[in-house]
């Protein structure tokens, strides 16, 4: 008997691909089920990668009537008998992915929408972009008797990729203000709305006009309406689960710890279970094994340039430090100083608890390729010739700590910021050195054990292999025997009394006026 061909939903956004295509699809539906049962206004932010574009196909098919595409899930039962159950409406889906508004203008982008449209409503094709919405709505309550159905997929790419360029920014907020104001003043003419993006921006129409617009982002209720459970991934990819735990030569239970560790942890409510980023999630299924597969789709380019401009002390993002109360991270403003919003709306950030004592929400890494992905892309902004090769970068430091080589580590630490150019623009030195250490170490946790300290009474670093355990302490404008002496008076060697490994004690120095390593003292 031939074995059964899971497909595995690789960057598939149809719904009704999924479903005539034969594709594994989480079920969902029980949201589809619950939003258009009130038929409300609706908007969900998510970051990229995430499923909104399936959701929003899900909801589009529901509409459309597609009744046959839902056999077998959960709506199906739901909404079995019911009065007006997958009865069709005209549908207006706004797409604005796959289009780069660079090169392209958006109100182009719109016009080629609303042609296809006016041809299907017999509209003549003339006015303002916000006009010829107007007219359509009316024209398809008249020709079908119904309200009409607006779904916008990803709102903000027009905004996110023009961030860097003020002008063409303002003019496509601009456009979109008249264009999307016709949803509060065409009301009478809509059953249902949904508008997906990645970030809320304020100032844009969508929001500071609509105060109809339902804002379900941090919705307790809709915390898994995108993205894959522990459930959902027992449930529906086993096969594949026991298929890596093989090629890792691990149990079922230790393949589970780390696809967690590396792919789940995002959370929408400080209360609800978290769930995995879907596309890194089925991409390490379909390859077998562990890999960085988001930020193989994109790379946080402005957002980490702007991290070194502002000087953002990027240990908090890792500590947990990050305090923000739900309304900071749930609306954007390029004259915003605080970047946390935007680095949670966009992924990099996630609800890791709640403080109440200092706000609702703890934030920090979802998980390790979040973490990992985003201080890889960190640490080039600055160390630019630490690439690989160059004897100054991270593996070239990983081959010393694995061998024991105390000497190579120094050689390589002090090429390292012998090559960091410096403008008056850059941080305090003190600054600059604390990033570019956590940056090393917390990178060199990916190939050995690696524990990073910014608190009080523990050493500044300690680096663990199967042979040799590491324990650093690091000063500015300080000795290296004084930090030797810290090492001891402190105990920081303590915990490793009994352990048969060889114990290195290391005190670095580093001299503020020449931004160099000064002294290397071994222990």
């Amino acid at each position: 008997m031939a074995e059964e061909i899971r497909k595995l939903p690789i960057g598939v956004q149809s719904f009704e691909k999924m479903r005539e295509g034969g594709f594994i699809y989480v079920d969902k539906t029980r949201y589809v089920h619950e939003l258009v049962m009130y038929s409300g206004q609706y908007f969900l932010s998510r970051p990229r990668r995430f499923g909104k574009s399936l959701f929003l196909s899900t909801l589009k098919a529901y509409w459309e009537g597609r009744k046959e595409l839902f056999e077998g899930l959960e709506i199906a039962e739901l909404e079995k008998g019911q009065e007006g159950a997958f009865e069709p409406y005209p549908v207006f889906y706004f797409d604005f992915n796959g289009q780069n508004y660079q090169a392209r203008a958006l109100e182009d982008v719109l016009d080629s929408m609303l042609s296809d449209w006016e041809r299907v409503y017999g509209c003549e094709k003339k006015g303002a972009p916000s006009d010829r919405f107007k007219i359509l709505l009316k024209a398809a309550r008249e020709k079908t008797g119904k309200k009409c159905v607006v779904l916008v997929d990803e709102y903000d790419k027009p905004l996110l990729e023009v961030l860097e360029n003020d002008s063409l920014e303002e003019h496509n907020k601009a456009v979109f203000k008249g264009f999307f104001g016709t949803l509060k003043t065409y009301d009478e003419y809509l059953q249902f709305v949904f508008i997906t993006g990645v970030t809320k921006f304020s100032k844009v129409s969508i929001f500071s006009d609509l105060n109809q617009l339902n804002d379900i982002s941090l919705s307790e209720k809709y915390a898994g309406i995108c993205g894959i459970t522990e459930a959902e991934m027992e449930n529906n990819f086993m096969p594949e689960i026991e298929s890596m735990s093989g090629k890792l030569s691990v149990s079922k239970e230790e393949c589970l710890v780390r696809l967690r560790k590396m792919y789940d942890g995002y959370h929408f409510h400080p209360e609800k279970q978290g769930v995995y980023n879907p596309f890194s999630l089925i991409k390490a299924f379909f390859e077998n094994e562990l890999g960085f597969y988001w930020f193989a789709t994109g790379t946080p380019t402005f957002l980490v340039r702007r991290l070194k401009n502002m000087h953002f002390d990027v240990r908090q993002l890792a500590d947990q430090e990050l305090y923000a109360e739900a309304c900071d991270i749930t609306d954007y403003r390029a004259d915003n100083p605080d970047i946390v919003p935007l680095l949670y709306q966009t992924g990099y950030l996630t609800i890791v608890g709640a403080d109440s004592a200092v706000g609702p929400y703890i934030l920090g890494f979802p998980n390790e390729e979040v973490k990992l992905g985003f201080l890889k892309s960190l640490f080039p902004e600055y160390a630019p010739e630490a690439v690989r090769g160059s004897g100054k970068d991270v593996l070239a430091l990983r081959r010393r700590v694995l061998q024991g080589d105390t000497e190579g580590m120094c050689d390589v630490f002090t090429a390292l910021f012998a090559s960091i150019p410096y403008t008056t623009k850059d941080a305090p030195f003190e600054h600059y050195f604390q990033t570019v250490v956590y940056l090393v170490f917390t990178l060199l946790g990916q190939y050995v054990h690696a524990e990073v300290h910014s608190s009080r009474g523990r050493a500044d670093c300690v680096l663990e292999t199967d042979r040799f355990v590491y324990i650093f302490e690091f000063k500015v404008d300080k000795s290296a025997k004084e930090a030797l002496a810290q090492i001891e008076e402190k105990g920081y060697a303590a915990p490793y009394g009994a352990d048969k490994r060889q114990l290195f004690k290391i005190g670095v120095s580093f001299d503020s006026a020449s931004r160099s390593l000064s002294e290397w003292l071994v222990g």
